[in-house]
């Protein structure tokens, strides 16, 4: 692997600033020259630190592939990773269209039902996968919560306990998916990784101690076979490849594991399943390379991340 170059396209890298040095260090490891990139829509992002930023076009921008595919011939684009929900599905189409990239991701059926809420609740429950029971306005029990079907972030979530909050909702109820809201819970991430192949290389899953703005500001990798079951029967049911963010929700009054959706990409939290042995850049990377990878058999139970914030400097739009 030596003297080998390798340039990544992050599409919406913006805050990823820590796996991007996570990347960085496996490539120098390996003795690859690696070149990151970050597909944006503003210069003054985070990622500008360790990345060179490209200003192109929104995800649902009808010009944004043939775009995409000038930047990535000129500067000779080898892998493109998405980090935000609309993006999953542009790599995938990119990759279907044009080749020439590796992306870590499945075919654009197995990932694009996934943003719709409600439609990825019939998908689980096709495969007989675990889920909180669903409800509609005119079956349903109390408490109750409403996800927007295409929300990220927990943003808009409604937690509804009587007829008359219902009722605030019951004009835009197409627009929810409705679920059981468990009280007694516990939120668990499992940061996964599926070759090319097939094979199931890291299922690491994690709880979320602290989130803020939707995002995991503290977690902690935990040990649970009946989790790290249900993850590699998930992945293999919905045919799922490369990098993929399961959430389960755990009901603790009945011991239920339940899934509650899918983001088929690296998750923001994914720096502590890479600390705890799960070596997702270093997958990525082989994989590009068309080497094999070795799967994570062992990842450290009890490592905790806890996350700050840091300031990165700009002016006139250039780091300073």
């Amino acid at each position: 692997m030596q003297n080998k170059k390798l340039s990544i396209l992050m599409h919406g890298g913006a805050k990823r600033v820590s796996i991007a040095k996570m990347f960085l260090q496996e490539a120098r490891k390996a003795g690859i020259e690696l070149k990151l990139y970050s597909w944006e829509l503003q210069p003054v992002v985070p990622i500008a630190e360790v990345a060179e930023i490209h200003i192109g076009r929104r995800c649902d921008d009808p010009g944004l592939l043939d775009e995409l595919h000038s930047f990535c011939l000129e500067k000779g684009i080898d892998v493109m990773i998405p980090f935000i929900d609309p993006a999953i599905g542009v790599v995938a189409k990119y990759r279907d269209t044009f080749g020439g990239i590796f992306a870590p991701l499945g075919s654009i059926e197995s990932v694009e039902g996934m943003f719709d809420k409600a439609v990825a609740a019939k998908l689980f429950e096709k495969a007989q996968l675990p889920i909180p029971q669903t409800y509609t306005l005119q079956y349903h029990s109390f408490p109750l919560i409403a996800k927007p079907r295409f929300g990220s972030a927990s943003q808009g979530i409604k937690v509804i306990r009587s007829e008359e909050e219902l009722s605030e909702i019951a004009t835009d109820a197409d627009d929810y998916l409705l679920q059981e809201y468990i009280e007694n819970r516990e939120e668990i991430t499992v940061d996964c990784y599926v070759s090319q192949t097939g094979e199931v290389i890291a299922a690491v899953p994690r709880l979320r101690v602290a989130v803020i703005g939707g995002e995991v500001s503290r977690t902690i990798t935990i040990d649970s076979p009946k989790v790290v079951k249900l993850s590699h029967l998930t992945l293999q049911k919905l045919n799922l490849k490369g990098a993929v963010t399961l959430q389960f929700i755990h009901d603790i009054d009945t011991g239920r594991v339940l899934l509650m959706e899918i983001n088929p990409r690296l998750g923001g939290g994914v720096v502590c399943s890479v600390h705890a042995g799960a070596n997702m850049p270093r997958y990525i990377i082989n994989e590009a390379l068309g080497e094999s990878i070795t799967p994570c058999k062992n990842p450290l139970i009890g490592l905790e991340i806890t996350r700050y914030q840091q300031e990165v400097t700009f002016y006139k739009g250039n780091i300073y």
